[in-house]
């Protein structure tokens, strides 16, 4: 199975994307069933999400409906609403600021009521934040964004956050550090789940030196008093 035959889809909340795929919509590469691999990826979007968060770890193709803009400006069309959403092998959750909005319910509820049917389902940066808040992640091992790891870790107090981490997998739950650490977490996954020839072909296509180590963790030293792993 080739990754690149994979179907991507991105879903967003609001009620205003709601409108029916029109026929001469550019649609998703579909998915292969010719190996039972996972072959169906989501995208969760909300305002203000980090954009490298999603653009890293993923090729996303936008396809329509209404758009949700990043961080930093850019916009994603979303594919599917939660409501709408089709069935889903692999479920990526990015962060930003945009996890701690008021209004963030519908995306904690989404995640909730989709994890049972998911194979994996993914975090970069602070989108550990949303999936604590949900519960799935009590009693897991799980990383976050470094910066912000002291506030972060109040969201799941039953959580057996991981202080030095690059990225972390516990089950069919991956979590990475912030941002860029979404690409090293998503090559790892690929490893894991793939095989090394073609993670190690994505790689070298896209001239990335990849961090092979999840305890190789640059940035660990923000974080201060670091609570004892379990």
């Amino acid at each position: 199975m080739h990754l690149m035959t994979s179907a991507i889809w991105v879903l967003a909340a609001s009620a205003t994307t709601a409108k029916a795929l029109s026929d001469n919509t550019s649609q998703p590469l579909r998915p292969s069933a010719d190996d039972g691999l996972p072959s169906s990826f989501g995208v969760l979007l909300f305002p203000e999400f980090q954009s490298l968060d999603v653009f890293g770890p993923l090729d996303v193709r936008s396809t329509q409906i209404n758009k949700f803009g990043s961080s930093f400006g850019e916009a994603i069309m979303p594919t599917h609403t939660f409501k709408n959403a089709p069935p889903l092998d692999v479920l990526l959750i990015p962060g930003g600021f945009g996890t701690e909005a008021p209004d963030i319910g519908p995306a904690l509820a989404f995640i909730k009521d989709t994890y049972p049917s998911l194979r994996y389902v993914l975090t970069v940066c602070t989108g550990s934040e949303l999936l604590a808040k949900t519960g799935i992640l009590d009693g897991r091992h799980a990383t976050t964004n470094k910066q912000v790891y002291n506030r972060v870790i109040k969201s799941g107090p039953k959580v057996k956050w991981v202080p030095e981490a690059r990225w972390v997998a516990d089950g069919n739950v991956w979590t990475s550090s912030g941002v860029s650490a979404g690409i090293d977490l998503m090559f790892a996954f690929l490893d894991a789940v793939y095989g090394t020839v073609l993670s190690n072909q994505l790689s070298e296509g896209m001239e990335y030196v990849r961090n092979v180590d999840w305890r190789n963790d640059p940035f660990a030293h923000y974080v201060k008093d670091k609570p004892v792993e379990v």
